[in-house]
């Protein structure tokens, strides 16, 4: 593929810009130290972020895209009305190539069936069904060729009632269109970085190669990025998805008590190969300790005063107790086992969540351990480098609490700079 040749690329649920940071890099002379390179000649022509309610105070993850890709970078609206006055021919939307972004794991069952006049038709609010109608809708001729997505690795078994459904109408949504599809659950600690953060990752395609679908576990895009133990010919499984998104919300696997989607897999023409896989990297691997900054650098309020460790240790700490509903009065056995207390600093951290910031005791939340004994939560700089963005990326003026919510909710930025390059070099091929 020639260099020359952009893929333009729309950068929807953009957050902080973790997918534009990792496929198309960073470059300001003024900001040195935010230096990324791409992963090949990607460039992000339009990108949408929006918190409901929509409150000002809540586009704190838009302000700092806007801050550090630039002024109009980012359109600031609820996604589902920008999309409708596309139709009504009231905004224009570039034309793009590519369409990336990271959407919450939600129930996508489908309320008509395709054969109706009004299409397939989701649930209000379910954020799958706009990326559906941006990909539909400048119809076949202008549908952008490549789909990069992310979301968490339960959605393949979601929900528990009907285990992989919700998966199987998004990977008919997609055969509907016209996409092969092959999929992964990454974890990156696996692959090298500071973070156990295990997720899904999507990647569609327009094309019409055949693909042989047991190798294409193997040998496709996904494999180049993240290597696998070549996987056996028995452990490879087959299923077919429904052409109708309707009928896989209503009959795919209908009783069944296991997903039949496993960690990879690969679909074209509405038929899947999927098996387990095992991780084969060969690299130099981080840890938590990696993305520790000076302690001269942390501030007092991220020490935890001794009288409160007490508070700590038990919410870390393994459980068996008796508890009372508050509404009903039903008593219940709540049980639960430990957690590391303090993180080890030589692994690779838990997944950071949003509820990371702020000074109150929590299961959840890192602490580590100093040198000179004491206890102390993680700072923003580190929050932000467990993702593998450049330190500092979130210090845009909002707060540091708003700074770990923007990182709860990001995603590694190398994923899909390795993606992206694997993408390149399956199009140069």
């Amino acid at each position: 593929m020639s260099q020359e040749k952009k893929i333009r690329v729309a950068e929807l649920f953009a957050g902080v810009g973790g997918f534009r940071l990792g496929l198309e890099g960073y470059h300001d002379p003024a900001r040195p130290e935010f230096e990324m390179p791409a992963a090949g000649p990607f460039e992000t022509v339009w990108a949408n972020q929006w918190e409901p309610p929509g409150t000002d105070s809540k586009q704190f993850a838009a302000r700092c895209y806007e801050a550090r890709f630039g002024e109009g970078s980012v359109v600031n609206e609820d996604i589902h009305e920008v999309l409708a006055q596309f139709k009504r021919g009231e905004r224009e939307i570039p034309d793009v190539d590519m369409v990336v972004g990271g959407f919450p794991c939600q129930d996508y069952s489908v309320a008509k069936p395709l054969s109706m006049a009004g299409g397939i038709e989701g649930k209000k609010g379910v954020l799958w069904w706009d990326i559906y109608d941006f990909l539909r809708m400048k119809g076949p001729e202008r549908q952008p060729r490549y789909v990069l997505l992310e979301n968490v690795d339960r959605l393949l078994k979601s929900p528990a009632s009907q285990r992989g459904r919700d998966f199987a109408i998004i990977l008919s949504c997609l055969n509907e269109l016209g996409y092969s599809v092959e999929w992964r659950v990454v974890n990156s600690a696996e692959y090298g970085y500071p973070q156990r953060r295990k997720r899904t990752y999507i990647l569609a395609r327009l094309t019409g190669e055949a693909w042989d679908l047991a190798g294409r576990i193997s040998d496709g895009v996904m494999a180049e990025a993240f290597p696998i133990v070549r996987p056996e010919a028995g452990a490879i499984s087959f299923v077919d998805i429904p052409d109708d998104p309707f009928v896989a919300t209503q009959f795919f696997n209908k009783g069944g008590k296991i997903s039949p989607f496993m960690g990879a897999g690969v679909m074209q023409d509405g038929r899947v190969a999927t098996c387990k896989v095992v991780e084969n990297y060969i690299g130099p691997r981080r840890t938590l300790g990696d993305v520790l900054v000076s302690e001269s650098e942390v501030p007092s309020e991220y020490y935890i005063e001794p009288e409160k460790l007490g508070k700590w240790e038990y919410l870390k700490g393994s459980k068996s107790e008796l508890r009372v509903n508050k509404k009903t009065g039903f008593e219940y056995r709540y049980s639960e086992g430990s957690m590391a207390f303090p993180d080890s600093t030589d692994k690779p951290s838990r997944t950071i969540l949003t509820g990371e910031g702020g000074r109150g005791a929590s299961r959840f939340k890192h602490v580590i351990k100093i040198a000179d004994g004491r206890m102390r939560r993680l700072v923003p700089d580190e929050l932000d480098q467990l993702q593998c963005f450049p330190r500092g990326w979130t210090n845009t003026g909002m707060s540091d609490g708003h700074r770990a919510f923007c990182m709860g909710n990001a995603l590694v930025t190398g994923i899909p700079h390795e993606i992206g390059k694997a993408l390149v070099k399956s199009l140069g091929e």
